[in-house]
């Protein structure tokens, strides 16, 4: 079966588009690899080592012992869904690490209430 990949346009969601837009406005200069690299960082330094990811408080489990129980349709489905998702960031953090990168992980509602800081957390990695 062939593998199915989403093209240039169609990567990245709203917040991640606001994240890149905003970070270019601040003068930091990124390219969107051609082939993804390791766990599909939203946005790659390679300059710096720095690897960033926006990810959704659902599909990575947010709050998760208090959260979980609040899943009342397929729990077993859904459950072990974004167990498995919180584990491969886990695995996808501790590849870079022992490459020597460093990893930003944002959650979806601090890019879209508090865009302004995550951005200064980039730029204290660059400096």
């Amino acid at each position: 079966m062939k593998e199915f990949r989403l093209g240039p346009a169609c990567r990245g969601g709203k917040l991640e588009k606001l994240l890149k837009k905003a970070l270019w406005h601040s003068g930091i200069r990124y390219k969107t690899p051609k082939t993804p690299l390791f766990g599909k960082p939203d946005i790659s330094l390679k300059k710096y080592k720095l690897v960033i990811f926006v990810d959704g408080s659902f599909w990575h489990g947010y709050d998760w012992e208090n959260r979980k129980h609040l899943i009342k349709s397929n729990r077993e489905f859904w459950i072990a869904k974004i167990e498995r998702n919180m584990e491969r960031d886990q695995e996808v953090n501790s590849y870079y690490h022992s490459k020597g990168w460093t990893v930003l992980r944002f959650w979806d509602f601090e890019v879209k209430e508090e865009l302004g800081a995550c951005i200064k957390k980039v730029i204290d990695q660059l400096v």
